[in-house]
Protein backbone atom coordinates (compact mmCIF):
# COMPACT_ATOMS: atom_id res chain seq x y z
CA UNK A 1 0.00 0.00 0.00
CA UNK A 2 2.61 2.41 0.79
CA UNK A 3 4.79 1.28 -2.21
CA UNK A 4 1.76 2.36 -4.33
CA UNK A 5 1.34 5.82 -2.58
CA UNK A 6 4.76 6.05 -3.48
CA UNK A 7 4.38 5.96 -6.96
CA UNK A 8 1.51 7.59 -6.86
CA UNK A 9 2.68 11.12 -5.60
CA UNK A 10 3.96 12.37 -8.29
CA UNK A 11 0.45 12.04 -9.99
CA UNK A 12 -0.98 13.68 -7.01
CA UNK A 13 0.96 16.49 -7.09
CA UNK A 14 1.17 17.24 -10.62
CA UNK A 15 -3.10 17.31 -10.94
CA UNK A 16 -2.69 20.38 -8.07
CA UNK A 17 0.04 22.21 -10.14
CA UNK A 18 -1.46 21.88 -13.28
CA UNK A 19 -5.13 23.21 -12.05
CA UNK A 20 -2.65 26.37 -10.64
CA UNK A 21 -0.61 26.64 -13.76
CA UNK A 22 -4.12 26.86 -15.74
CA UNK A 23 -5.52 29.34 -13.05
CA UNK A 24 -2.58 31.65 -12.81
CA UNK A 25 -3.40 33.48 -16.16
CA UNK A 26 -3.85 36.94 -14.92
CA UNK A 27 -2.84 39.18 -17.67
CA UNK A 28 -3.14 42.44 -18.52
CA UNK A 29 -3.77 44.26 -21.19
CA UNK A 30 -3.89 41.62 -23.65
CA UNK A 31 -6.27 43.46 -25.54
CA UNK A 32 -4.09 46.86 -26.19
CA UNK A 33 -4.58 47.06 -30.17
CA UNK A 34 -0.98 47.12 -32.03
CA UNK A 35 -0.64 48.84 -35.24
CA UNK A 36 -0.61 46.41 -38.28
CA UNK A 37 2.65 44.83 -39.16
CA UNK A 38 4.27 45.13 -35.80
CA UNK A 39 5.72 41.94 -34.30
CA UNK A 40 6.49 42.17 -30.54
CA UNK A 41 9.66 38.97 -29.72
CA UNK A 42 9.56 38.39 -26.11
CA UNK A 43 11.69 36.97 -23.60
CA UNK A 44 10.64 35.72 -20.13
CA UNK A 45 11.55 34.15 -16.86
CA UNK A 46 9.50 32.91 -13.80
CA UNK A 47 9.84 31.61 -10.53
CA UNK A 48 6.59 29.47 -8.80
CA UNK A 49 6.72 28.15 -5.34
CA UNK A 50 3.98 26.83 -2.86
CA UNK A 51 2.19 25.07 -0.99
CA UNK A 52 0.02 21.83 -1.57
CA UNK A 53 -3.05 20.72 0.02
CA UNK A 54 -4.06 16.67 -1.01
CA UNK A 55 -6.74 14.59 0.38
CA UNK A 56 -5.75 13.84 4.80
CA UNK A 57 -6.41 10.13 3.71
CA UNK A 58 -3.45 9.90 1.44
CA UNK A 59 -0.87 10.30 4.45
CA UNK A 60 0.75 13.12 2.41
CA UNK A 61 1.89 16.67 4.16
CA UNK A 62 4.10 19.41 3.72
CA UNK A 63 3.50 19.13 0.18
CA UNK A 64 5.32 22.02 -1.60
CA UNK A 65 6.13 22.80 -5.56
CA UNK A 66 8.48 25.03 -6.58
CA UNK A 67 8.66 25.43 -10.56
CA UNK A 68 11.05 27.82 -13.11
CA UNK A 69 9.89 28.76 -16.44
CA UNK A 70 11.82 29.99 -19.49
CA UNK A 71 9.02 31.49 -22.19
CA UNK A 72 9.76 32.79 -25.70
CA UNK A 73 7.06 34.60 -27.13
CA UNK A 74 6.17 36.43 -30.48
CA UNK A 75 2.94 38.72 -30.98
CA UNK A 76 2.04 40.30 -34.35
CA UNK A 77 -0.55 42.70 -35.37
CA UNK A 78 -2.36 43.13 -38.22
CA UNK A 79 -5.83 44.16 -40.09
CA UNK A 80 -8.92 41.94 -39.82
CA UNK A 81 -11.61 43.44 -42.49
CA UNK A 82 -10.44 46.40 -40.91
CA UNK A 83 -10.50 45.65 -37.15
CA UNK A 84 -7.47 45.33 -35.05
CA UNK A 85 -6.17 42.01 -34.45
CA UNK A 86 -3.28 40.01 -33.07
CA UNK A 87 -1.61 36.51 -32.62
CA UNK A 88 0.21 35.49 -30.02
CA UNK A 89 2.12 32.57 -29.80
CA UNK A 90 3.86 31.69 -26.11
CA UNK A 91 6.44 28.55 -26.01
CA UNK A 92 7.22 27.67 -22.71
CA UNK A 93 10.65 25.17 -21.34
CA UNK A 94 10.05 24.68 -17.76
CA UNK A 95 12.00 23.01 -14.77
CA UNK A 96 10.04 21.94 -11.57
CA UNK A 97 10.49 19.89 -8.51
CA UNK A 98 7.67 18.70 -6.34
CA UNK A 99 8.30 17.13 -2.64
CA UNK A 100 6.32 16.31 0.39
CA UNK A 101 6.61 13.93 3.64
CA UNK A 102 4.87 10.86 2.63
CA UNK A 103 3.95 8.62 6.11
CA UNK A 104 6.96 10.68 7.74
CA UNK A 105 9.18 10.28 4.84
CA UNK A 106 10.89 13.01 2.36
CA UNK A 107 9.74 11.91 -1.24
CA UNK A 108 11.10 14.56 -4.09
CA UNK A 109 10.29 14.60 -7.84
CA UNK A 110 11.65 16.60 -10.61
CA UNK A 111 11.73 17.38 -14.32
CA UNK A 112 12.44 19.45 -17.21
CA UNK A 113 11.77 20.06 -20.33
CA UNK A 114 9.38 21.70 -22.99
CA UNK A 115 6.11 22.67 -22.10
CA UNK A 116 2.81 22.87 -24.03
CA UNK A 117 2.75 25.82 -26.46
CA UNK A 118 -0.23 28.53 -26.56
CA UNK A 119 -1.61 30.37 -29.62
CA UNK A 120 -4.37 32.98 -28.95
CA UNK A 121 -6.15 34.72 -31.94
CA UNK A 122 -7.97 38.33 -31.26
CA UNK A 123 -9.68 40.69 -32.86
CA UNK A 124 -11.29 43.95 -31.73
CA UNK A 125 -14.40 44.21 -32.54
CA UNK A 126 -15.38 48.00 -31.06
CA UNK A 127 -12.35 50.52 -30.75
CA UNK A 128 -9.61 52.24 -32.73
CA UNK A 129 -9.88 50.36 -36.17
CA UNK A 130 -6.47 48.94 -37.69
CA UNK A 131 -4.09 51.24 -38.49
CA UNK A 132 -0.22 52.03 -38.49
CA UNK A 133 1.79 53.28 -35.67
CA UNK A 134 1.77 57.00 -36.55
CA UNK A 135 -1.94 56.97 -36.83
CA UNK A 136 -2.85 54.80 -34.29
CA UNK A 137 -0.91 57.64 -31.46
CA UNK A 138 -2.79 60.25 -33.24
CA UNK A 139 -6.36 58.46 -32.66
CA UNK A 140 -5.19 58.01 -28.99
CA UNK A 141 -4.00 61.52 -28.53
CA UNK A 142 -7.48 62.91 -29.81
CA UNK A 143 -9.88 60.54 -28.45
CA UNK A 144 -9.16 61.22 -24.23
CA UNK A 145 -11.91 58.15 -23.71
CA UNK A 146 -12.74 55.01 -25.60
CA UNK A 147 -13.60 52.08 -25.48
CA UNK A 148 -12.73 48.78 -26.39
CA UNK A 149 -14.50 45.02 -26.74
CA UNK A 150 -12.50 42.00 -28.20
CA UNK A 151 -13.07 38.38 -28.98
CA UNK A 152 -10.55 35.61 -28.69
CA UNK A 153 -9.51 31.86 -28.73
CA UNK A 154 -6.72 30.35 -27.41
CA UNK A 155 -5.50 26.74 -27.67
CA UNK A 156 -2.83 25.17 -25.94
CA UNK A 157 -0.88 22.31 -28.02
CA UNK A 158 -0.28 18.80 -26.70
CA UNK A 159 3.70 19.31 -27.69
CA UNK A 160 5.01 19.69 -24.58
CA UNK A 161 7.00 16.48 -22.78
CA UNK A 162 4.51 13.44 -22.12
CA UNK A 163 5.79 10.21 -21.65
CA UNK A 164 3.06 7.84 -21.62
CA UNK A 165 4.51 5.46 -19.41
CA UNK A 166 5.26 8.43 -16.62
CA UNK A 167 2.70 9.82 -13.93
CA UNK A 168 4.86 13.15 -13.56
CA UNK A 169 4.56 15.20 -17.13
CA UNK A 170 5.48 19.01 -17.99
CA UNK A 171 2.95 18.80 -21.05
CA UNK A 172 -0.89 17.68 -20.78
CA UNK A 173 -1.30 14.96 -23.24
CA UNK A 174 -4.40 17.02 -24.73
CA UNK A 175 -5.56 20.21 -26.19
CA UNK A 176 -7.21 23.17 -24.48
CA UNK A 177 -10.04 25.39 -25.99
CA UNK A 178 -10.28 29.09 -24.46
CA UNK A 179 -12.75 31.40 -25.63
CA UNK A 180 -12.46 34.61 -24.12
CA UNK A 181 -14.13 37.83 -24.75
CA UNK A 182 -13.03 41.47 -23.19
CA UNK A 183 -13.54 44.94 -22.61
CA UNK A 184 -11.75 47.90 -22.03
CA UNK A 185 -12.74 51.30 -21.00
CA UNK A 186 -9.96 53.63 -21.57
CA UNK A 187 -10.37 57.74 -20.09
CA UNK A 188 -7.04 59.61 -20.34
CA UNK A 189 -4.06 57.87 -18.52
CA UNK A 190 -6.60 55.22 -16.85
CA UNK A 191 -8.17 51.90 -18.20
CA UNK A 192 -10.48 49.36 -17.47
CA UNK A 193 -10.15 46.03 -18.42
CA UNK A 194 -12.59 43.15 -17.81
CA UNK A 195 -11.89 39.38 -19.23
CA UNK A 196 -13.99 36.39 -18.99
CA UNK A 197 -12.63 33.11 -20.45
CA UNK A 198 -14.09 29.27 -20.46
CA UNK A 199 -11.38 26.49 -20.68
CA UNK A 200 -12.50 23.38 -22.56
CA UNK A 201 -10.03 20.15 -22.65
CA UNK A 202 -10.46 17.71 -24.79
CA UNK A 203 -9.48 13.85 -23.13
CA UNK A 204 -6.00 12.39 -22.26
CA UNK A 205 -6.66 9.10 -23.24
CA UNK A 206 -2.85 8.02 -22.43
CA UNK A 207 -3.35 9.04 -18.83
CA UNK A 208 -1.44 5.52 -17.61
CA UNK A 209 -3.35 3.33 -19.12
CA UNK A 210 -6.85 4.97 -18.28
CA UNK A 211 -8.81 8.22 -19.98
CA UNK A 212 -8.46 11.35 -17.47
CA UNK A 213 -11.46 14.35 -18.12
CA UNK A 214 -12.13 17.29 -17.53
CA UNK A 215 -15.28 20.01 -17.24
CA UNK A 216 -15.08 23.31 -18.37
CA UNK A 217 -13.43 25.57 -16.06
CA UNK A 218 -14.52 29.22 -15.79
CA UNK A 219 -12.31 32.54 -14.88
CA UNK A 220 -13.04 35.82 -14.61
CA UNK A 221 -10.51 38.69 -14.23
CA UNK A 222 -10.24 42.71 -14.00
CA UNK A 223 -7.78 45.04 -13.90
CA UNK A 224 -6.75 48.12 -13.29
CA UNK A 225 -3.63 50.21 -15.64
CA UNK A 226 -2.14 53.62 -15.43
CA UNK A 227 -0.21 54.85 -18.31
CA UNK A 228 2.22 57.19 -18.13
CA UNK A 229 3.16 59.75 -20.90
CA UNK A 230 6.44 58.21 -21.74
CA UNK A 231 5.02 55.14 -22.15
CA UNK A 232 5.31 53.11 -19.19
CA UNK A 233 2.75 51.86 -17.12
CA UNK A 234 0.91 49.75 -13.78
CA UNK A 235 -1.31 47.74 -13.17
CA UNK A 236 -3.01 45.72 -10.11
CA UNK A 237 -5.41 43.44 -11.10
CA UNK A 238 -7.66 40.02 -9.48
CA UNK A 239 -9.43 36.87 -10.80
CA UNK A 240 -11.41 34.30 -9.78
CA UNK A 241 -11.20 30.44 -11.65
CA UNK A 242 -14.01 28.28 -11.03
CA UNK A 243 -15.61 24.45 -12.22
CA UNK A 244 -13.38 22.11 -13.58
CA UNK A 245 -13.77 19.07 -11.96
CA UNK A 246 -11.19 16.03 -12.94
CA UNK A 247 -12.29 12.52 -13.73
CA UNK A 248 -10.25 9.06 -14.40
CA UNK A 249 -12.26 6.30 -16.46
CA UNK A 250 -15.78 7.58 -15.82
CA UNK A 251 -14.87 8.22 -11.78
CA UNK A 252 -15.03 11.76 -10.29
CA UNK A 253 -11.94 13.29 -8.52
CA UNK A 254 -14.34 15.96 -6.45
CA UNK A 255 -11.28 18.55 -6.88
CA UNK A 256 -13.74 21.56 -8.53
CA UNK A 257 -11.50 24.59 -8.67
CA UNK A 258 -12.38 27.85 -6.59
CA UNK A 259 -9.13 29.90 -6.66
CA UNK A 260 -8.44 33.08 -6.25
CA UNK A 261 -5.42 35.15 -8.34
CA UNK A 262 -4.11 38.18 -7.38
CA UNK A 263 -1.39 40.52 -9.16
CA UNK A 264 0.66 43.54 -10.07
CA UNK A 265 3.36 44.14 -13.13
CA UNK A 266 4.91 47.32 -13.96
CA UNK A 267 6.19 47.73 -18.22
CA UNK A 268 8.69 50.39 -18.63
CA UNK A 269 10.20 51.19 -22.03
CA UNK A 270 13.93 51.16 -22.39
CA UNK A 271 14.77 52.37 -26.11
CA UNK A 272 12.03 52.92 -28.65
CA UNK A 273 11.87 49.55 -29.40
CA UNK A 274 13.08 47.45 -25.99
CA UNK A 275 10.90 47.16 -22.79
CA UNK A 276 11.33 45.60 -20.03
CA UNK A 277 8.43 43.90 -17.82
CA UNK A 278 8.30 42.26 -14.15
CA UNK A 279 5.14 41.67 -12.07
CA UNK A 280 3.64 39.37 -9.58
CA UNK A 281 1.01 36.77 -9.03
CA UNK A 282 -0.65 34.98 -5.92
CA UNK A 283 -2.96 32.45 -6.20
CA UNK A 284 -4.89 30.91 -3.11
CA UNK A 285 -6.95 27.89 -2.90
CA UNK A 286 -10.60 28.50 -2.02
CA UNK A 287 -11.03 24.38 -1.13
CA UNK A 288 -9.14 22.34 1.32
CA UNK A 289 -7.34 20.57 -1.58
CA UNK A 290 -5.11 22.62 -3.69
CA UNK A 291 -2.06 24.97 -3.95
CA UNK A 292 -1.27 28.03 -2.66
CA UNK A 293 1.30 29.86 -4.86
CA UNK A 294 3.29 33.21 -4.98
CA UNK A 295 5.00 33.79 -8.48
CA UNK A 296 7.15 36.20 -10.34
CA UNK A 297 8.48 36.92 -13.48
CA UNK A 298 10.02 39.71 -15.18
CA UNK A 299 11.12 39.64 -19.03
CA UNK A 300 12.16 41.78 -22.02
CA UNK A 301 10.26 42.71 -25.46
CA UNK A 302 11.81 43.79 -28.70
CA UNK A 303 9.57 45.55 -31.07
CA UNK A 304 10.16 46.20 -34.87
Amino acid sequence: MIKAMVRALPALLLALYCRSVSAQDIEPRRWTPLPIGTTVLGIGYGHTAGDISVDPLLNIEEGEVEARSRVLSVVHGFSAFGKTARVDVRLPWRQTRWKGLLDGVQRAVARRGPGDPRVRLSVNLLGPPAMDAKSLRAYQAAHRAYTIAGAALAVTLPLGEYQRDKLLNLGENRFTFRPQVGVVHRHGPWSVELTGSAFLFTDNTEFRGRTRSQEPLFGLQGHLVYTGKRGWWLSTGAAHAWGGESSVDGIRKDDAKRDLLFGVSTGLPLTRRLSAKIGYVGSRKGTDIGSDTDSIAAGFSFRF
